[in-house]
C-alpha cells in the first residue's frame, strides 16, 4: 500500500471513530502528546487528544443521534515522513473544516495535531 493510501485508510479510521464515538480508534490513532486547537463558535479551543478524545466519548455520536455520514476528506499532501490531511465533517449542528498532521513513527502513522474551525450552521 502507498503511503497516501495508507493516509487515506487512516483517516477514514477517524471518521469512523469520531461518528461512531469510538474512543478506542481514536486513542490508536492519535501520539500521545498529540494537541488538538481549534475555534468554536468564536471562542479558542486547546485541548491534549486525550482530553478530546474523552469528550468525543462522553458525548452522543453523530451515528447514534441518526445523523446521515457526510465527512469528506477534501486534499491529501503526503511528503516523506509528514502528512497533512484537509477534512470536512458536518455533524452535530457544526459544519467543520480541519486539518490532521501524521506523523510516521517506528510503529506506524499517528496523527500529532489535530486544528480546526468550523461555520456556525450546517
Amino acid at each position: 500500500m502507498s503511503q497516501y493510501d495508507e493516509i487515506l485508510s487512516l483517516t477514514d479510521r477517524y471518521f469512523q471513530g469520531v461518528y461512531h464515538g469510538n474512543v478506542e480508534l481514536l486513542t490508536s490513532l492519535f501520539d500521545s502528546s498529540a494537541q488538538v486547537y481549534g475555534v468554536v463558535s468564536g471562542e479558542p479551543y486547546h485541548k491534549t487528544a486525550a482530553d478530546y478524545i474523552n469528550g468525543v466519548g462522553k458525548r452522543q455520536s453523530p451515528a447514534s443521534l441518526g445523523e446521515p455520514y457526510r465527512m469528506r476528506t477534501l486534499a491529501v499532501d503526503v511528503l516523506g515522513p509528514i502528512a497533512n490531511v484537509r477534512l470536512h465533517s458536518p455533524m452535530l449542528g457544526f459544519d467543520y473544516y480541519l486539518y490532521l498532521t501524521f506523523a510516521q513513527r517506528a510503529d506506524g502513522w499517528k496523527i500529532v495535531n489535530k486544528t480546526f474551525t468550523h461555520n456556525p450552521a450546517v
